[in-house]
């Protein structure tokens, strides 16, 4: 164990926490998915409420998101970690924001 100035070292750290303008979601989907129509209605909408970037990757233009997403999307990710994918709850969504 580690003391500094008579106290312990905390055993982990925690980063500082994000605020929801420093997040970036991903919408990873494809042309004619109605699904991803509707993740993109509710990503576009809690993103104007918070601050949030978003962008758009369409899977039929990048083979290694075509490998890793075809069968699920729309495939929703936060700061680039898998978040949701076919649906996306906007209360879970704005709680992954920090908001």
């Amino acid at each position: 164990m580690t003391r500094h100035n008579g106290s312990m070292a905390p055993l982990f750290s925690r980063s500082p926490r994000k605020s929801p303008a420093d997040r970036m979601v991903t919408l990873v989907g494809k042309p004619g998915c109605h699904l991803c129509d509707d993740a993109q209605a509710v990503i576009e909408k809690v993103c104007a409420e918070t601050g949030a970037s978003w962008e758009k990757k369409d899977i039929t233009e990048d083979p290694e998101l075509h490998r890793k997403y075809w069968e699920q999307i729309p495939v929703i990710l936060v700061d680039g970690a898998q978040h949701d994918f076919w649906r996306v709850d906007p209360k879970r969504l704005r709680t992954a924001l920090g908001a």
